[in-house]
């Protein structure tokens, strides 16, 4: 059944204008009818100021007085031809002026780093079409040497989790169709969330990188020195001197 918009203000209006039942006005606006007698004893919505639904095209007359008339009739909402089919509506989403220029960098990334989803699915996530999506993916865009690839939900352009959603759905239908993914697409469908609240894997120091398989310990007698070829430092002071001084010892 379909409810009046600004529902709660609705109910306002009519619970401070009528005399139709709470269980009707709840029926109508879709709340608790504890919830519209709440809002009769000023413990629910306060402060919201009512809203006419005969002013604003929702109710007529007629259909208000016959609710007061008969405690079992509900309220219809009025026919409005204009707003047939709005909420039927499909399709790409709408995308600001602002940001039309970005959406081929954000195809560009999707097609990149997540190639199992759809261009159904790529389409929907940043409102463009799949022939846009097919030169992409193809490289056959007219400016695709100047295209560099950005993550959508950094433009702006979806919501993490819609990007997440997506992913995880299109894993389950590849999945599903009996396809492997690779380790590297496992760890792509790990959501944003999940990702955060992992603990960071221990890094090493910069200052010691490269020298994990160092050891200080003696592999053998290969790695000794001569003994006979090592002459310490006051024994190198200590030796006789040649020549001259060689005579002047008594």
């Amino acid at each position: 059944m379909a409810k009046p918009i600004m529902a709660k203000a609705t109910a306002v209006w009519l619970v401070d204008n009528t005399t139709i039942s709470f269980k009707q006005i709840a029926d109508f606006v879709g709340m608790h009818e504890l919830e519209v007698q709440g809002i009769a004893d000023g413990d629910v919505a306060a402060g919201v100021k009512g809203f006419d639904p005969i002013t604003n095209n929702q109710l007529t007359q007629e259909e208000i007085d016959a609710a007061e008339a008969s405690p079992m009739h509900k309220l219809k909402l009025k026919f409005n031809a204009a707003a047939v089919g709005e909420e039927k509506r499909r399709g790409p989403r709408y995308t600001p002026l602002s940001k039309r220029q970005d959406r081929p960098a954000a195809i560009y990334w999707l097609v990149k780093f997540h190639p199992e989803l759809t261009d159904g699915q790529i389409s929907k996530l940043v409102g463009t079409t799949k022939p846009t999506i097919q030169s992409i993916r193809e490289r056959t865009h007219w400016n695709i040497s100047n295209i560099q690839p950005v993550d959508p939900v950094a433009l702006g352009l979806t919501k993490q989790s819609e990007l997440d959603a997506a992913v995880q759905k299109a894993a389950a239908k590849k999945a599903a169709d009996g396809e492997v993914m690779s380790d590297d697409e496992r760890r792509k469908l790990v959501s944003t969330e999940q990702s955060l609240g992992m603990e960071a894997e221990p890094k090493i120091p910069t200052a010691i990188e490269g020298l994990e398989t160092f050891s200080l310990t003696d592999d053998g007698d290969d790695d000794k020195e001569d003994e006979s070829t090592l002459v310490d430092a006051d024994s190198f002071f200590n030796l006789p001197k040649g020549g001259d001084d060689e005579d002047e010892q008594p």
